[in-house]
């Protein structure tokens, strides 16, 4: 899955967040300053050549939906980002969240928990026994 520009990605946020919507749609939910019409139609155009995006057809005008999920994207973007930036290392990148990102000690307690609790999920899916 090819990744996205921050423009096709801000307009595929807005789409997934309507799941259709025609082009002036889409343009009512930019902040001030909106883009024009017309970039907002060729960022269309362009995620539909990329395969993110399909249309229905009402007479002359378009109804575009999303034919990527926001997960899907989302799954696929963050193994793209953690191979670039981490080397693929879940542990280069946890060594860079609670080293770098001056987490406070209520979000890292609560990120422990989280990864206790699958912990507990797997060890009970490899060991239904015990």
């Amino acid at each position: 899955m090819r990744q996205l520009t921050r423009a096709e990605e801000q307009v595929m946020q807005v789409l997934w967040q309507l799941e259709n919507a025609f082009v002036r749609d889409i343009l009512e939910q930019f902040p001030h300053p909106k883009p024009a019409y017309n970039t907002v139609s060729t960022i269309i155009r362009i995620l539909e050549k990329k395969g993110f995006v399909g249309y229905h057809s009402h007479g002359k005008s378009h109804e575009y939906f999303p034919l990527v999920s926001k997960m899907e994207y989302r799954k696929n973007s963050f193994k793209s980002f953690l191979q670039n930036y981490f080397g693929n290392s879940y542990q280069a990148l946890a060594s860079f969240f609670t080293n770098e990102q001056n987490l406070g000690l209520e979000e890292l307690e609560e990120i422990k928990r989280m990864i206790d609790e699958e912990i507990v999920k797997k060890s009970e899916k490899e060991n239904p026994d015990a």
